[in-house]
């Protein structure tokens, strides 16, 4: 279509002038609405929606034209232009002397003609056939259109000749690019904005699973890319994107909404310019698709014209994005003076009295019939409702009006020869009336700077943009059960991101019966505790929800990832939070630290009660023979052996890790001395019994110093321990998952070992010379009791051995309080409970003579 529009244009450069040959134009475009002034304006507007097209037949030239049904909402925009100019002519402070004219033609919501449109504005309404066309414009300017694809037609035929052009609704964010558009300028914000806007819109509501459809054109194919771009980068996902034009079969329409009747998405973002949006609202409503929430682009959203009870039904509670509404004093009184009688041969005012009425104007005797109404131009409008005199919400037709202020500025800083910031401008640059051009308005207008009277500052960026500024509207019935547009939120683009979208404190109306939120999610939240999980072959937004391993939370709804807890902590039961790991030592609180502490005591009770009682029958012959001195040594040290297992139960610190080990190797190797001298002691008293011997019997020093040499020994070890790597607290983290175990690390486990060997070869020397006197003559023979005191002790300790290294947490140091309290009382047991009986029990037998009857038998 546009190489079309071009080959009517035949350019050739001659001495500086653009000249075009007009010769192809054919049939001239006639201006449905003009007015001659000193300075023409152009207009193009959809005044009707539709077109009807015939074949060409090849053999004659084409038929002109038919545009039908008249668009009353297109109408009162062409009638708010020519408003503004009567304005502005009116005014001595703006344009003084200077008037304006205008011409108004209809591009039937068309490229093609659109296109027509563009050459007439062009060249002027003279029939040109076969002549050269004057270099000078018809128009100064252009305001129109109202759909982007008509205006981006309208746009690149004007563009060569530098022709300013004013779109007040077209959106297309393609418009915004100079090098294509270099003359183009709108009022109304681009949908890169808008876009952006509806996607913010839609993840501020959480809907994370939505259907898109849009107009099959510049508007709705760009506006759709962008929206899908920003809305899959925010978490939206698109289940299906279909694409209609108010051309389209009834077939096709049908399938598309038969898409959007079986999507399982509750909300439909609608890009429809208002064509589109009529066709698939008349299949909507055929097919009774109800509980949707529509979410408007600013096409329809406000358009008053759907706002009928049929349509509310579908689209009761729909949200969407327009710009800012304004009121324009004396607008409505200047609409209801249109009629007929202002230009009686004007076709367009007689087709919209007839419709406005529903009558025939002016009717002839012939064509009367008895159903027929007639009226004659004298009816009155005031109380007349249709979209022509609906001034409630004045949005698009604030945006012509402005757009006719910014050409009069433009126009006025050309005349004077003013720059954008007042300084005089180059002579040769500017010009009276009749020699300015529209480059030079093209100029001004990309510098123009004002303020309306409403208060708000009209200017263009570099790309011929305004500033991006939306009111955020919902469809609500009011008391009567009217449907009104209530604005609830606001977004500023000039504002930080974060600071854009803004929400009012109005409450929504939500489509739908119980009139709350829809969720409009593919798969339903994952509570904290669990992750999304993507389902192979489905978009990111549907996912099956996984609970968080253990150990690893997720503290928001819809986590992506499961974060794993710090080393000292572990997910709670809901693996929302992660908490402090379960700290555990064998403590006194517990049955087993009470049960083991009862075992100490119990113990030490024992060895008291047998060293009380040794000690008030000290004077006994068995006391005497038993060597009263390490009996009692024996007994303290196993009282310390008692004692000791109470330093391993309770929480782990510096001094309590280091007084475990050393006071539990310190005492047992008393322990082992004491019983190793008593040992030899019984050795040495026998052998030194049998006539002939010759070795000295064993005195008490000897026995002292044997104790003590055996005992510091340990005391060395310890010693040395302590000071090179001595037992420390210890966090034990990687045994339990869930659980911290406070234990004493060794430090060294050589000193550890060295400890415990030192202990065992002690215990082995006992044992060895207990077993080779076991059989030496007594009534009562003590070195028989050692040995089967060191089986066990033995036996004990070599059991602990596994039993310590594969015991898990607490249970380690209860198997080494059980080594020992076994041990001890293995010892207490075996060594005193003979004498204990025999003191207590057969006290006939607490003679010397019992006791070393056998002796004597024998050596006899």
């Amino acid at each position: 279509m546009l190489v079309f529009g071009f080959l009517l244009l035949c350019s050739i450069k001659t001495k500086g002038e653009i000249k075009v040959n007009c010769s192809m134009i054919g049939k001239p475009e006639y201006a449905l609405l003009s007015k001659d002034g000193d300075i023409i304006i152009g207009g193009a507007f959809s005044i009707h929606s539709k077109i009807n097209l015939e074949m060409p037949s090849f053999t004659e030239k084409p038929h002109r034209l038919m545009c039908t049904s008249l668009n009353l909402r297109e109408f009162r925009f062409a009638q708010t232009m020519i408003f503004a100019i009567e304005e502005i002519n009116s005014k001595e402070s703006l344009l003084p002397n200077i008037s304006i004219g205008y011409q108004i033609f209809d591009s039937c919501g068309s490229t093609l003609a659109s296109m027509r449109s563009s050459m007439a504005l062009i060249n002027g309404q003279e029939l040109t056939a076969e002549h050269i066309c004057s270099g000078k414009t018809a128009v100064k300017a252009i305001i129109g259109e109202s759909e982007s694809s008509s205006t981006i037609v309208l746009s690149r035929a004007t563009g060569p000749f530098r022709i300013p052009v004013i779109s007040h609704f077209a959106t297309c964010a393609c418009l915004s690019n100079r090098k294509q558009f270099p003359s183009f300028f709108r009022t109304i914000p681009s949908d890169f904005y808008q876009s952006r806007a509806l996607a913010q819109l839609v993840k501020h509501f959480r809907w994370t699973w939505v259907g898109a459809v849009r107009s099959d054109n510049d508007y709705g194919n760009n506006g759709m890319a962008t929206f899908v771009e920003v809305a899959e980068r925010e978490g939206v996902c698109i289940e299906y994107s279909e694409a209609i034009s108010r051309t389209n079969s009834k077939e096709k329409i049908a399938k598309v909404v038969e898409v959007i009747k079986k999507g399982t998405a509750k909300v439909l973002v609608a890009f429809l310019a208002q064509g589109e949006m009529d066709v698939l609202l008349e299949e909507i409503i055929r097919q009774n698709v109800t509980g949707i929430q529509w979410v408007g682009s600013e096409s329809w959203i406000t358009a008053r014209y759907l706002a009928t009870k049929i349509v509310s039904e579908v689209l009761d509670g729909a949200v969407g994005f327009t710009i800012s509404k304004s009121k324009i004093p004396g607008l409505r009184e200047f609409l209801l003076k249109v009629n007929p009688s202002q230009n009686p041969s004007n076709a367009l005012l007689r087709e919209f009295w007839e419709m406005a009425f529903g009558c025939h104007l002016f009717p002839s005797i012939s064509s009367k019939t008895e159903h027929e109404k007639f009226c004659n131009g004298s009816e009155n409008m005031s109380n007349m409702s249709n979209e022509f005199t609906d001034v409630s919400e004045l949005r698009i037709s604030n945006n012509v009006y402005k757009a006719v202020y910014a050409i009069a500025y433009a126009l006025h800083n050309t005349l004077a020869c003013k720059t954008s910031n007042g300084a005089p401008e180059n002579k040769g640059t500017c010009g009276t009336k009749d020699l300015i051009v529209s480059s030079q308005v093209m100029h001004s207008l990309q510098n123009v700077n004002f303020t309306m009277a409403s208060g708000e500052t009209i200017y263009f960026d570099q790309n011929g943009d305004p500033t991006a500024r939306y009111e955020l509207v919902n469809w609500q019935k009011n008391g009567a059960g009217e449907t009104t547009f209530i604005t609830v939120g606001h977004y500023d683009a000039s504002l930080p991101s974060e600071q854009q979208f803004v929400m009012n404190s109005i409450n929504i109306v939500w489509a739908g019966d119980s009139h709350t939120k829809p969720s409009s999610v593919c798969s339903e939240s994952c509570r904290p505790g669990f992750r999304q999980a993507v389902i192979k072959g489905r978009p990111v937004c549907c996912f099956e929800c996984l609970r968080c391993p253990s150990g690893e939370i997720s503290s928001t709804t819809d986590s992506a990832e499961c974060i794993k807890c710090p080393l000292e902590h572990w997910s709670n039961e809901n693996h929302s939070m992660c908490v402090l790991k379960k700290v555990e030592f064998l403590s006194f609180e517990e049955n087993m630290g009470i049960l083991l502490t009862a075992f100490s005591l119990t113990g030490v009770s024992l060895t008291i009660a047998v060293a009380l009682m040794f000690y008030h029958f000290i004077d006994t012959p068995l006391v005497k023979a038993s060597n009263a001195e390490l009996s009692f040594l024996l007994l303290f040290s196993l009282s310390l052996c008692f004692l000791c297992s109470l330093t391993f139960i309770g929480q782990p610190t510096e001094w309590s890790c280091m007084l475990r080990h050393t006071a539990f190797g310190i005492t047992f190797a008393l322990c082992m001395s004491c019983v190793l001298a008593r040992t030899i002691a019984v050795v040495m008293a026998f052998k030194a019994t049998v006539p002939g011997t010759s070795v000295p019997q064993c005195t008490l020093p000897l026995q002292r110093v044997s104790v003590f040499c055996c005992t510091f020994f340990q005391v060395i070890i310890c010693t040395l321990w302590l000071v090179l790597a001595p037992p420390i607290p210890y966090k034990n983290i990687t045994h339990s998952l869930d659980t911290i175990i406070l234990e004493c690390d060794l430090g060294s486990a050589i000193g550890f070992w060295a400890v415990l060997g030192y202990i065992g070869l002690l215990s082995v020397l006992c044992f060895v010379l207990a077993f080779l006197a076991r059989k030496l003559p007594d009534n009562f023979n003590e070195a028989k009791f050692i040995t089967f005191s060191l089986l066990i002790f033995c036996a004990v300790w070599i059991t602990f051995i596994p039993a310590y290294v594969s015991s898990p947490g607490k249970f380690t140091v209860a198997v080494e309080i059980f080594a020992i309290l076994a041990s001890s009382f293995g010892l207490l047991f075996c060594i005193f409970t003979p004498k204990c009986y025999i003191i207590l029990l057969k006290p006939e037998q607490n003679t010397r003579k019992h006791i070393m009857g056998k002796t004597h038998n024998k050596s006899q």
